[in-house]
């Protein structure tokens, strides 16, 4: 118990010993998620999807509503987006909105502008969180659930019956002679014997698929070669910063792999990467995982925009839960 004292008094030590020397570093940084309203109700539900490519703006204005200060942001493959300002303005009157469409099918700014939500304030850093904005179809999907008292069609009067005055008898054709009877035609020769398919070969098998069972691998599991046929979703060669967004490409730059981030040690910000890596691989092996994908970025990138110890605890969070908690078994087994 000393010993575990005496390393949180360090680390403590080392915050406020990094924090005076890069205090003169402000940032502020608003994100959230913009999201597909598939069933135009304005409404996030089931349905609803992230959105790639969507174009969001910060904005704030005065009391005379005059805009003072704006910036754009553009979401990723994730629908996350993330606006940096430099220092620490004060952001409590300012909004987002979806500014413009994207190129997909979903693409039609909806819903009202969301106002920015503190969420902390820290060593002249500070994060604002977004309710989730929306953008719609021009139709809604076929899917989506109909209306529970859809409105009666109108009832159209049949026109009234006309009298016509009475007419002569119809014409009747004179009775027509019986056709005579079609000579028999005689018996089709019989079909020949095809001979039999030969039997399908089997199918290879399939990998094993431990989607709706409970488990959790280490960062050491996801590297080996027998394992490969897990990653899913994503290669080993897909970019951090194409997954992570812009707090990650900041920190990481744009060209390190997923592979390269599982390799990462020694260091706060490479382990909270490698653990990262290892839930976001993890969320997608299987639903009973403790995060699902979006939180398994949110996490990271909220660990990336705080000090040094929040990295620490977020790394922490992440091993904790890629070893199961101790009680959830990693259910691997060797691809075919």
């Amino acid at each position: 118990m000393g010993s575990l004292q005496i390393f949180l008094s360090a680390a403590a030590l080392l915050v406020l010993v990094l924090a005076a020397i890069d205090g003169a570093q402000a940032d502020t940084m608003v994100s959230g998620t913009v999201f597909c309203d598939q069933c135009k109700d304005g409404e996030r539900s089931l349905f609803d999807y992230p959105v790639y490519g969507i174009k969001v703006q910060v904005a704030c204005s005065d009391s005379n509503g005059q805009v003072t200060m704006s910036r754009e942001e553009t979401t990723n493959w994730f629908g996350n987006y993330a606006v940096k300002f430099d220092g620490t303005p004060d952001l409590s009157g300012c909004y987002a909105k979806v500014s413009s469409s994207g190129q997909g099918s979903c693409g039609i700014p909806a819903g009202p502008a969301q106002s920015l939500k503190l969420v902390f304030r820290m060593f002249d850093m500070e994060m604002y969180a977004v309710d989730s904005l929306l953008t719609q179809p021009a139709q809604p999907m076929s899917f989506c659930p109909k209306s529970s008292n859809p409105v009666p069609a109108p009832v159209t009067p049949a026109p009234p019956r006309q009298v016509t005055p009475a007419s002569p008898p119809p014409y009747r054709l004179p009775p027509i002679a019986p056709l005579p009877p079609m000579p028999h035609l005689p018996p089709l020769p019989p079909m020949p014997h095809l001979p039999p398919l030969p039997p399908l070969p089997p199918l290879p098998p399939m990998p094993p698929v431990p989607f709706l069972e409970a488990t959790a691998c280490p960062h050491q599991s996801w590297t080996m070669p027998e394992y490969k046929c897990y990653w899913r979703a994503v290669s080993p060669d897909t970019k951090v910063a194409v997954i992570f967004g812009m707090p990650a490409a900041q920190r990481y730059g744009t060209d390190l792999t997923l592979w390269q981030g599982l390799q990462g040690r020694g260091d706060p910000y490479r382990t909270l990467l490698r653990e990262g890596i290892t839930a976001f691989l993890n969320s997608y092996n299987s639903l009973q995982y403790t995060y699902n994908t979006i939180e398994v970025v949110q996490q990271l990138n909220s660990g990336l925009m705080g000090s040094k110890r929040n990295v620490l605890y977020t790394a922490l969070r992440f091993i904790r839960a890629n070893s199961g908690h101790g009680k959830v078994p990693c259910k691997f087994t060797a691809c075919k």
